[in-house]
């Protein structure tokens, strides 16, 4: 049986953050060959053309492991309508220099929560848009737009009932997906 390594992003650095909660508890619902790993994206400088020549090592660690992966979860938090900047630096640093992406191929799904009603609906689009451009194959359907209720998580941190079902349904298609698309 292949095992899948999935390199997680969390588009959010606060501890007790949604997406944090949200990334730790869907990984949950994989089967055992899918291994993901959250990425460390809080130890990046700026993104400045001027580096691509001499990369910081935090840099050099984070296209390593995008670069190991067989696939990508972006889990991501919605800020003024957009994908929050954190995020954004760690897309243009792993996509740097020109013609040496570690993104290019990588099958890819993307999910977020937050407490508004649209969930992270137009970061999620935003983030699509960008990966498109990056080759990156992003699951299409279902989309996952959630919004946070007390009921999302149970009380040991897992996915409750009443969303259970659905993000399963989620899982079991970003499963298929990466099975069809990782080289």
């Amino acid at each position: 049986m292949a095992e899948y390594t999935i390199a997680v992003l969390v588009g959010s650095l606060r501890r007790e953050s949604f997406n944090r909660q949200l990334a730790n508890a869907i990984v949950r619902l994989a089967p055992g060959e899918f291994v993901f790993k959250q990425l460390r994206i809080d130890d990046l400088p700026l993104y400045n053309q001027d580096d691509d020549g001499k990369p910081a090592e935090s840099v050099k660690r984070l296209k390593g492991e995008i670069a190991a992966a067989s696939g990508l979860l972006f889990v991501t938090a919605e800020y003024n309508r957009s994908i929050p900047g954190v995020l954004k630096n760690a897309i243009d640093h792993a996509s740097r220099p020109y013609g040496q992406s570690a993104w290019a191929g990588k099958p890819a799904g993307v999910l977020g929560v937050s407490v508004g009603a649209i969930g992270t609906a137009v970061a999620q689009q935003h983030l699509r848009t960008v990966l498109a451009y990056l080759d990156v194959p992003t699951l299409g359907q279902p989309e996952a737009f959630i919004q946070a209720k007390k009921e999302l998580f149970d009380a040991s941190g897992d996915i409750g009932a009443d969303s259970k079902g659905f993000l399963q349904g989620w899982m079991d298609r970003y499963v298929a997906w990466v099975k069809k698309h990782a080289s």
